[in-house]
């Protein structure tokens, strides 16, 4: 698998981080990321808190809620124990999906496991696009240039790819940019214009790539596609929200109506054989 930044989320530099200790600002900012979107995922345990590297009595607090959440003491006190609690989502989503019958199942199967990890970014330092999930997605990049609906769609392939002991780079080159994998989609003939589309769905096939046209040579937005049901595919995509935006706030499964929206598809058809 080639995104393994995602590792660089799980751990602490230090053993021990608490109020007065000398901590180093990069552990306290994954720590009050963490909290934050525990606070997403499980609304009123209270512990969003502000991300600035800070360990001060407002984090402390949102620590010790975050141990009475999970019937813990609460000492406020963060062990690599603790950390590895409030990070379990990120591990989880990129370590134990499980190969599948054939790699579109496995994309689809991927996509599921990320999406119910509760990929969220967050605002750190009033720049958008910024968190422990997007730095994963986008090799350690954030901020508000970097949007990131590609890099969650590469990643989902490379690690769909990798069950099945292939390179996502086969199918595309590395790329935050849909512009260049709908060119190379071009290239390669595999990329399905819409209008091909609204005459014949059956085109398009679960694990396929999804990506919203402006024009004929400007892709703006990707997901994958996990279902298509009459006019309308499923998605799973990054970076999103219920306006369907490209430049939202996380990951979620949509439905997209191919006949009302340009959409093209990317077909992996050559290498899910």
């Amino acid at each position: 698998m080639k995104k393994t930044q995602y590792l660089k989320e799980l751990s602490l530099s230090a053993a021990t981080v608490r109020k007065g200790l000398a901590n180093k600002k990069a552990d306290v900012e994954k720590i009050q990321s963490w909290l934050c979107l525990q606070e997403r995922q499980h609304r009123g345990i209270g512990t969003m808190t502000g991300i600035d590297g800070d360990y001060g009595p407002a984090t402390e607090v949102a620590v010790k809620n975050y141990q009475k959440f999970l019937g813990l003491p609460a000492d406020g006190i963060v062990t690599p124990p603790l950390f590895s609690k409030l990070c379990l989502n990120i591990k989880s989503s990129f370590e134990t999906a499980s190969r599948k019958a054939n790699l579109r199942e496995t994309i689809s199967e991927v996509a599921h496991h990320h999406l119910k990890g509760f990929p969220f970014e967050l605002v750190i330092k009033q720049q958008t696009n910024c968190g422990p999930w997007v730095r994963s997605y986008m090799g350690g990049n954030e901020g508000s240039n970097w949007l990131w609906c590609m890099g969650f769609v590469q990643a989902i392939l490379d690690q769909a790819t990798s069950l099945h002991g292939k390179n996502f780079t086969d199918m595309m080159p590395v790329s935050y940019s849909c512009d260049t994998v709908g060119s190379h989609g071009i290239q390669k003939n595999v990329l399905i214009r819409n209008e091909k589309l609204r005459i014949n769905s059956g085109l398009a096939k679960k694990g396929d790539v999804l990506l919203v046209r402006k024009s004929q040579s400007d892709w703006i937005h990707t997901a994958i596609i996990v279902d298509i049901i009459g006019d309308t595919f499923i998605t799973i995509e990054g970076n999103t929200n219920n306006d369907g935006s490209s430049n939202g706030d996380g990951v979620y499964k949509r439905v997209r109506n191919f006949r009302k929206s340009p959409l093209d598809v990317f077909s992996i058809e050559n290498w899910a054989k």
